[in-house]
């Protein structure tokens, strides 16, 4: 199920647990969950947040550095939740946040393709009757329409009044639908051009090479002193592995978290241990020499096969000799 709120951004974690427990209706409508899988905001990690659900008895799973989808189920509801909010934020900037209950809605009516069962259906095993969905004109079969409907109000004030607010309502539930099918298809495209990704697996005890494009500038500057920023840095020992995540052996100065999605590693390879393929030798290029009316120095390259040096020919010619 899917609950969304607005909430400031000067919210602690205090707040947000107040939020989780009281007023988000997360608690009084489903108990204590057994475990919340969320990302590493301060929020989260602060140590009221856990400390309280430590003594409430709930586990708290939190993402790996700068991999979300540790969890893929909750990434590609959030990346719909995120492409739905776009769509209503555009057509109307100043009232998105009053249409999140229907935001809310739609996603919990809506089929997810990973159990292929709306929230509802799987919360309760009954999908919710949905009063503002009929067609607008009725028919033998259907029976009224809501224009049949809107015909028996009035004044004619009150019958328009309605009309608006269904109208609106139906318009919201439309978008938000048709935002949620163009997300999907959008999130799927996506993973089938990313592929598999990394397939690399490890080992406790491996060394590997972590990849820098995500971490904090005083990580990467602690191990490694340098104008440009590194694209790997390492090695790292792996300690331990759940899944796709490796918990990797980082010096303490580095202060940053130690578990990281598989596709941010490599595996080491020892210097020492690469073999270099010597080319056999063969002829001394050719130089070119020509005449001039001046003594001048000229260059030209001689390169030696077996030697990685570039040497320099020096040629000096003086005219008539």
């Amino acid at each position: 199920m899917d609950h969304l709120a607005t909430v400031p951004d000067t919210f602690d974690g205090e707040g947000t647990a107040s939020l989780f427990l009281d007023l988000f209706s997360v608690f009084r409508q489903h108990g204590l969950p057994e475990a919340i899988v969320s990302d590493r905001d301060p929020r989260f990690t602060a140590k009221f947040w856990k400390s309280l659900f430590q003594v409430l008895g709930t586990r708290l799973d939190m993402s790996t550095a700068d991999h979300p989808q540790t969890d893929g189920q909750i990434e590609r509801v959030n990346c719909v939740v995120e492409d739905i909010l776009r769509s209503v934020c555009a057509e109307a900037p100043r009232r998105w946040s009053e249409m999140l209950p229907l935001v809310e809605f739609s996603l919990n009516n809506g089929v997810h393709a990973s159990t292929g069962l709306a929230p509802f259906y799987a919360n309760g095993l009954a999908n919710p009757r949905v009063p503002l969905t009929p067609p607008r004109r009725g028919s033998g079969l259907s029976g009224g329409g809501i224009a049949d409907h809107l015909a028996d109000i009035s004044p004619v004030a009150v019958r328009k009044q309605v009309d608006d607010f269904v109208s609106l309502w139906l318009s919201v539930l439309r978008q938000v639908r048709e935002a949620m099918a163009e997300s999907q298809n959008l999130q799927k495209e996506y993973a089938d051009a990313q592929g598999r990704g990394n397939v690399e697996r490890f080992e406790v005890g491996d060394l590997v090479l972590l990849n820098a494009k995500n971490l904090p500038t005083h990580a990467v500057s602690a191990v490694f002193k340098t104008k440009l920023r590194p694209r790997f840095i390492g090695p790292f020992k792996v300690v331990t592995k759940k899944g796709l995540a490796y918990a990797l052996n980082l010096p303490k100065k580095m202060r940053t978290h130690p578990v990281f999605y598989v596709g941010l590693l490599k595996p080491y390879q020892d210097p020492a241990q690469v073999s270099v393929e010597v080319l056999a030798p063969g002829p001394r290029a050719a130089v070119q020499q020509r005449v001039v009316d001046d003594p001048v120095l000229e260059s030209t390259r001689c390169l030696e096969p077996v030697h990685p040096t570039v040497h320099l020919l020096e040629i000096v010619r003086q005219a008539g000799v």
